[in-house]
């Protein structure tokens, strides 16, 4: 289960460096090529617990995964949305653990150069599963049944007011049994924790090699693009739409991972 995973470790992939000259301080985060180019080595850097969290994902499916949907010939398969793909971490994750003929994952993403490589990196790994990229706005999409759906680090991208109509469709979506998880990055209530934890966090960037000015370039390309919640929050907002159980598995400083159960 401890293979490297294609998204997150390639040969080719550039470091992260789009936020190393002070005229970088007016640019706005985008997934456009030039984020896709450096996309392993800035999540490997930048977020706190990622791999563990991939890692798990397999488990969390092999518990809830109960093959309640159909493919066409009638076999039944557990179908898995992985929304906001990104380059495909998730779906390889899983694809890496599962027969080809147990799952069907969707893998759905609004950047048309991330759907790219995804479909890529999926198809040289994994060419015999089912695994479909779509280029499309996770808004837009209507969900099929299925047994669980990944949320990582997505729902902070999308504007405030949309993000329980979002919610509303996947737990709509998920068959009796099925999971959510939601994997975020956070604030704090409390002003003065939460000054801690986003300092220990650039900590956690500077011991990974980024300068003083690449960390304030990249907080301030990502300023009303990234916007967070609280833990609190997010749980209202879980119980809100319909999940009656969910927990918080998972936490390292402001980064955490929700598990939802429909």
């Amino acid at each position: 289960m401890n293979q490297p995973n294609p998204a997150i470790i390639k040969h080719d992939t550039l470091f992260d460096k789009p936020f190393t000259t002070p005229l970088d301080k007016a640019a706005r985060f985008s997934f456009d090529e030039q984020v896709v180019a450096c996309f392993p080595d800035m999540i490997r850097r930048s977020v706190p617990g990622y791999g563990q969290v991939l890692a798990m994902l397999p488990l969390f499916a092999r518990r809830h995964c109960k093959y309640r949907q159909k493919k066409g010939s009638g076999q039944r398969v557990s179908r898995i949305y992985d929304l906001g793909c990104s380059l495909g971490a998730a779906s390889m994750t899983l694809a890496g653990e599962f027969d080809p003929q147990d799952l069907q994952i969707k893998a759905i993403d609004i950047s048309p150069a991330m759907t790219t490589e995804a479909t890529t990196l999926l198809s040289d790994n994994y060419p015999d599963h089912n695994i479909e990229v779509i280029t499309a706005d996770i808004r837009d999409v209507e969900l099929e049944p299925c047994d669980m759906v990944i949320l990582n680090l997505t729902l902070q991208f999308l504007p405030a007011a949309d993000r329980v109509a979002v919610l509303e469709k996947i737990y709509a979506a998920l068959s009796e049994g099925g999971i959510l998880v939601l994997t975020e990055k956070t604030h704090a209530f409390d002003e003065q924790y939460d000054a801690w934890l986003v300092e220990r966090y650039y900590d956690f960037k500077r011991a990974n090699g980024y300068t003083e000015m690449e960390i304030s370039g990249k907080r301030n390309a990502l300023e009303n693009v990234l916007i967070t919640d609280t833990l609190d929050e997010h749980h209202a907002r879980l119980d809100q739409v319909g999940f009656k159980r969910h927990l918080t598995w998972f936490q390292f400083l402001n980064f955490v991972s929700i598990v939802a159960f429909k």
